[in-house]
C-alpha cells in the first residue's frame, strides 16, 4: 500500500456482517493468517492491522481498502425492520449492515451540500379501516403527487422526488422487502434484489411497502388484513380505477392476455396483479380471475410471465448529487470514490465518458 490508512474497526465489523461470516469464517476465508481471537481484537479496536492484513481483510469481505479508512458523520441508531423477524440472526445482520452502509454513504452526499429534506406524509390523519378507505387515500397521494390518472413511469425515482431513500440489498430469499422510518423523520424502503428480479414486480413490492409507510391502520387491523390492504394500496396506485374502466370497461365476461398485455406494458403492473386489481373492481368475477390465475399456473406464467415489462426502475439521485458534489468542488474524486464505494476510474469514466459510454448513465455506476 501506498500511503497509510487510518483504522475504522467499527467498519471491518460492518464488512464482516455485511458478508454474512462468522469471525471464524472470516478467519478461514483468509487463510487462518490470523486467528478469529486477532480479528475480534481488530474489531473491537483493541489492535490495528498492519497495512498488508487490511489488505487481505479488504479482498476477503470484498471491499476496497480505503473501506476501513471511512469516518461517518452519519448516526443512523437502531434499524428496525418488522418484516426481518423471520430472517436468521445472520441474514438480518446482512440487511442491516447493507442498508445502514449505503445510506450514510447517500445523507453525506447531502450533508456535503447542505440538503435537508423533510418527508411529509400526506394522509398521517386518515384512519384505514378498510379497502374503500385504502382508494381514498391512493386518491390523495395521487393528487398531491401530481399524478393525476396516469401510469407512473419510474415508482424509485418517484419515491426519492418525496424523500423517500430506496435501498436495495442482497439477501435471503425469505423477505421481498421492507421498510423503516428513522429518527420518525427519514422514511427509507429497502428490496431485496436477490428476490425481486422483475421490474414490474419491484414497482409493485416498493409500492406495497409505501403502503406500510404512509397508511394509518385502525388498530383493529390484523396483520394479514394490513398486508392485503398494502396490496390494494399498490394496485391502485400503478393502475387508477379510472384507468382501469377505461381500458376494460365496467364489466367484462372476457379479457384476451394480449389485452393484458398492452396494459401490463403500460401501466408497468404485472399480469397477476392487474388480474387482482381488476377483481377487486369488480370489473371481472372472482371465478374469472380464479380460472384465468389456473391457467398462468399451469402454464408457468405466475413465476415467470410471458410477456415482460421493458420500463426502467432505477433511482439517480444519489448519483446526480454526487456528481454535483464534485463539480462544486465540496469533493474531489478521490472523496466521490470513497464516498460512492466505485473506483476513481468509474467515477471519471462517468462524468467523462469514452469508448462509447453514456457518461452519467453509465453501467459501471448508474446499472
Amino acid at each position: 500500500m501506498s500511503k497509510e490508512l487510518i483504522f475504522n474497526h467499527e467498519k471491518l465489523r460492518a464488512a464482516r456482517l455485511m458478508k454474512g461470516y462468522s469471525l471464524q469464517e472470516l478467519a478461514d476465508q483468509i487463510g487462518n493468517k490470523v486467528t478469529k481471537q486477532a480479528i475480534n481484537k481488530y474489531e473491537l479496536g483493541e489492535v490495528v492491522p498492519d497495512n498488508d492484513m487490511i489488505g487481505i481483510l479488504a479482498t476477503a469481505l470484498n471491499v476496497a481498502a480505503n473501506f476501513f479508512c471511512r469516518k461517518s458523520n452519519v448516526s443512523l441508531g437502531t434499524l428496525n425492520f418488522r418484516k426481518l423477524q423471520d430472517l436468521t440472526a445472520k441474514d438480518k445482520n446482512i440487511v442491516i449492515e447493507q442498508t445502514k452502509d449505503l445510506l450514510e454513504r447517500y445523507i453525506e452526499v447531502e450533508q456535503l451540500l447542505g440538503i435537508s429534506e423533510l418527508f411529509t406524509n400526506p394522509i398521517k390523519d386518515r384512519i384505514i379501516k378498510d379497502v374503500n378507505d385504502v382508494e381514498d387515500v391512493s386518491e390523495i397521494i395521487r393528487l398531491e403527487w401530481r399524478l393525476g390518472f396516469d401510469a407512473i413511469s419510474n415508482v424509485v425515482d418517484l419515491l426519492e422526488e418525496h424523500h423517500i431513500k430506496f435501498i436495495e440489498v442482497e439477501s435471503d430469499d425469505k423477505f421481498d422487502g421492507c421498510q423503516t422510518l428513522i429518527e420518525e423523520k427519514m422514511p427509507v424502503i429497502v428490496l431485496n434484489k436477490n428476490k425481486i428480479k422483475t421490474c414490474d414486480r419491484k414497482r409493485f413490492t416498493a409500492l406495497h411497502e409505501l403502503g406500510h409507510l404512509l397508511l394509518n391502520f385502525d388498530s383493529t387491523i390484523d396483520e394479514k388484513t394490513e398486508e392485503r390492504l398494502c396490496n390494494r394500496f399498490a394496485g391502485a396506485m400503478l393502475l387508477h380505477k379510472n384507468a382501469a374502466v377505461k381500458a376494460f370497461g365496467e364489466k367484462r365476461n372476457n379479457i384476451t392476455m394480449q389485452e393484458l398485455g398492452i396494459i401490463k406494458m403500460q401501466y408497468g403492473i404485472s399480469i397477476a396483479a392487474l388480474l387482482y386489481r381488476l377483481k377487486d373492481l369488480n370489473i371481472i368475477s372472482a371465478n374469472f380471475y380464479k380460472n384465468f390465475m389456473f391457467m398462468l399456473t399451469i402454464t408457468g406464467q405466475r413465476k415467470v410471465e410471458s410477456i415482460v415489462y421493458t420500463g426502467k426502475e432505477s433511482g439517480y439521485r444519489f448519483f446526480q448529487l454526487l456528481f454535483r458534489a464534485i463539480s462544486e468542488k465540496k469533493i474531489d474524486f478521490a472523496q466521490a470514490a470513497e464516498i460512492s464505494g466505485f473506483s476513481e476510474n468509474e467515477i471519471r469514466e462517468a462524468i467523462f465518458p469514452t469508448h462509447g459510454n453514456q457518461g452519467l448513465l453509465a453501467p459501471a455506476i448508474c446499472g
